[in-house]
């Protein structure tokens, strides 16, 4: 390993980054300039579109491609031969190699006569348990996103194109911009929440009902959200909505009038 490669000291982060949780950050922060590496590819915390603006220094890795490797070669053809590693770093249950045979310890290990530093980093806890994409994933799916995101360490986010409505509750004062659920994101409890609407970089209070609208039921997961102190069309355009907190359960309405009692009642726990 030449001097000029020494003094640089590349640091490539390793992880699947699910989500980009409060641990990964943890991670990623060991170096200046870090190179993400990340491995897995799911997405279900963290839609990729989102991900990649957050984090333009991440390269995606091809799973087909590194699945079938041997510790030894992904060492040797990933981390030195395509990043040219000077430093390393990676969580303490970072696993890699055909059928994750390899350790984070045993990377380290392999690499301590090649003058390349491996970091590992202990656990981040929440709430006296190590923060994690599942625990993160379940309390999603339990509409707990307060604590989702107090371990995210920002709100849950999703974005997609604004889609045509029925136009309902623009007849009670009420008009919502509509979005399908993003495919592949983690299934959430349906259900209005307080969010944040994200509409060409600036940022208003809303609410968003998630679900399948039991008044006048849709087939596939749908959501609308009230957008406060806006009017303009955003139909075809992409906004990103955040979720603040849980605030009810769907539920049926017998009128337009009850429906919007409710959105008022909905909008005062807000404001």
């Amino acid at each position: 390993m030449n001097k000029e490669h020494n003094e640089k000291r590349i640091a490539v982060a390793l992880g699947d980054f699910d989500g980009m949780h409060r641990a990964h950050k943890k991670v990623v922060t060991g170096a200046e300039d870090v190179i993400i590496y990340s491995v897995n590819n799911r997405f279900s915390l963290l839609q990729k579109s989102i991900f990649e603006k957050r984090y333009p220094n991440a390269v995606f890795a091809d799973f087909d491609e590194i699945k079938h490797m041997n510790g030894e070669d992904f060492i040797e053809d990933i981390l030195i031969g395509r990043f040219h590693a000077g430093m390393i770093l990676c969580g303490f249950n970072f696993r890699f190699g055909k059928m994750a045979s390899w350790s984070a310890v045993d990377m380290r290990k392999y690499l301590e006569d090649r003058d390349i530093w491996v970091r590992i980093l202990e656990h981040l806890d929440f709430d006296g348990e190590p923060i994690s994409s599942t625990r993160i994933r379940s309390e999603i799916l339990l509409g707990n996103v307060e604590r989702a995101n107090e371990m995210l360490g920002y709100n849950f986010t999703f974005e997609s194109e604004v889609i045509q409505g029925d136009h309902r509750g623009r007849t009670i004062g009420f008009p919502t911009i509509n979005q399908h659920y993003p495919e592949g994101l983690v299934p959430i409890k349906f259900g209005v929440y307080e969010s944040i609407a994200f509409v060409d970089g600036k940022a208003y209070k809303a609410f968003t009902n998630i679900g399948i609208r039991p008044t006048w039921r849709v087939e596939e997961t749908l959501c609308e959200t009230h957008i406060f102190d806006f009017d303009g069309n955003l139909y075809d355009k992409t906004v990103r909505i955040e979720l603040v907190r849980f605030l009810r359960e769907e539920r049926q309405f017998s009128s337009l009038e009850e429906l919007k009692k409710q959105l008022e009642y909905d909008k005062s726990s807000i404001i």
